[in-house]
C-alpha cells in the first residue's frame, strides 16, 4: 500500500517520520516545509521542490516573514506543491500538520483513506486570550469550522492532548482519538554524559532554538547566566560558524561538538548532540525556541523565556506558548537583568518552582502520541486490506 504523508513543518516532519516507521507500508512523504530531511532512510521518496523559506515556515509571523518568503518563491513553491498532491496517486494519505496541510492531504487522497494528526492547535491556547490574539491566531488555538468540515473526509484525527480532545469531541469531531504527547515522544535519552566537562550538579539549560532567534537570543541568556548560581549549558543545533558574537566570553573547543567559554572566572559549555542529555541534567532553563521549550516543561523543568525580534519568538508567540504551559513558563523582558531575576525567583521560591515543575508535566501529558497514532493507522489499514 502507497501511503503518502503531508507535513508542514520540521516538527510535524519529525513526528510524521516516526508514525511513518511504524507502519510498514510503503511510504512516500511530500513536506510543505522545508527539505522534509526526517523522511530521508523512511520514504521510498520525499516529494515536491522541498525548498527553504526565509521565515522558516512562519509566514504570518510579521511582516517581514511574509515579505521575504513571497520574495523568495513561496507562491510559485506552494503550486508546485499543490500540483504534486494531485498528480501523485496514493493508496491513503496521512497529513501531520494545520487545516492548510489537510486541504493539500485532501486533495491528494480525493475519496481515499485519509487520517489528520494535529500536534499544533491545543485547547489550552485558548486560556486567557485576548479576543484580538484569538482572531489573528484562531486556526493555530482552535479548531476552526473549515478544519472540522475536512475532518469530515478523514477516517481519524488524532491531536496532542487530553483538553484538545474534549473541545473537539464538543464540536462533534466524534472520531478524534489522543494517545498521549507527540512532543515528548520526539525527546529522545540522554545522547551522551557530559560529566567529564559539567559534573553531576544540575544545569542551567539554554534553549535559543533554531529559528533564526538564537543569533538575539544567546547573547542574552549567557549575559543572564553570569548572575546565577548554576553551570550553562547551550544546546545547539547548527555548526560553530553559526554562533552570534559573544562578546567578552573567551571560546575554547574542548572536544568535538564541545566547546567552553569563560568570562569573568564563569564556565559556560555549549554541546551539539546533547539537547536531551543538557535537559535531563538542568534544573532550570532560559528558552526562546517552540518545541525544545514544552519538551523542558514535559520533564518538569521550568522555564523563563523572552520575547525576540523573530522569526519565531515574538512576542506574540510567547504568549501564546505561555497560555500553552501556563505556569511552567515564565515570561519576561529580553534584558539580562529581567532574565536573571526572574530565574533566581524560580530558584529561590521552592513553591513556586515545584508548581511549575508539575505544570509543565500536566500540561504537556505523558508520552505515547507517535506510537499510538501508528498503532491506531496500522490497524485501521490492515482492516481495509
Amino acid at each position: 500500500m502507497r501511503v503518502l504523508f503531508v507535513s508542514n513543518g520540521p516538527t510535524e516532519d519529525a513526528i510524521g517520520a516516526r508514525i511513518a516507521a511504524g507502519l510498514g507500508q510503503a511510504i512516500w512523504a511530500l513536506p510543505l516545509v522545508g527539505r522534509g530531511k526526517p523522511y530521508e532512510g523512511v520514504a521510498q521518496a520525499v516529494l515536491g521542490p522541498r525548498k527553504e523559506m526565509p521565515s522558516g515556515g512562519f509566514l504570518f509571523g510579521s511582516p517581514q516573514n511574509l515579505v521575504a518568503d513571497l520574495r523568495a518563491g513561496f507562491l510559485s513553491m506552494s503550486f508546485a506543491q499543490w500540483q504534486t498532491a494531485w498528480t501523485f496517486h496514493p493508496d491513503a494519505v496521512v497529513v501531520v500538520g494545520d487545516a492548510y496541510a489537510l486541504s493539500v492531504g485532501v486533495l491528494a487522497a480525493r475519496g481515499r483513506p485519509l487520517y489528520h494528526v494535529n500536534p499544533l492547535v491545543s485547547a489550552l491556547y485558548l486560556e486567557g486570550a485576548r479576543p484580538l490574539e484569538l482572531l489573528l491566531d484562531w486556526g493555530g488555538s482552535d479548531f476552526t469550522p473549515f478544519e472540522r468540515f475536512l475532518h469530515r473526509k478523514a477516517r481519524a484525527v488524532f491531536v496532542r492532548d487530553e483538553p484538545s480532545l474534549k473541545r473537539l469531541r464538543s464540536l462533534g469531531v466524534a472520531h478524534a482519538y489522543w494517545y498521549g504527547s507527540f512532543a515528548m515522544d520526539l525527546l529522545p535519552p540522554p545522547e551522551r554524559d557530559l560529566a567529564a566537562w559539567v559534573g553531576k550538579d544540575p544545569l542551567l539549560a539554554l534553549l535559543p532554538g533554531t529559528r533564526g532567534d538564537e543569533t538575539f537570543s544567546l547573547p542574552v541568556m549567557l549575559e543572564a547566566a553570569l548572575r546565577l548560581p548554576l553551570t550553562p549549558a547551550v544546546a545547539w543545533a547548527k555548526g560553530w560558524e553559526a554562533l552570534p558574537p559573544l562578546p567578552g566570553w573567551r571560546a575554547q573547543e574542548a572536544a568535538p561538538h564541545t566547546l567552553r567559554l569563560e568570562r569573568e572566572g564563569k564556565v559556560a559549555w555549549i554541546f551539539r548532540g546533547a539537547f536531551s542529555a543538557i535537559l535531563h541534567q538542568s534544573r532550570l532553563a532560559l528558552a526562546t525556541a517552540g518545541t525544545a521549550t514544552e519538551q523542558a516543561a514535559g520533564l518538569g523543568v521550568p522555564v523563563v523565556a523572552f520575547p525576540t525580534p523573530g522569526p519565531q519568538y515574538t512576542r506574540a508567540f510567547a504568549r501564546r506558548q505561555k497560555r500553552l504551559l501556563g505556569t511552567a513558563l515564565h515570561l519576561t523582558e529580553a534584558h539580562p537583568d529581567h532574565v536573571a531575576a526572574t530565574a533566581q525567583k524560580l530558584l529561590q521560591d521552592e513553591a513556586l518552582y515545584i508548581q511549575s515543575s508539575q505544570a509543565g508535566k500536566e500540561r504537556m501529558g505523558p508520552p505515547g502520541g507517535i506510537q499510538g497514532t501508528a498503532r491506531h493507522i496500522r490497524e485501521d489499514l490492515h482492516r481495509l486490506g
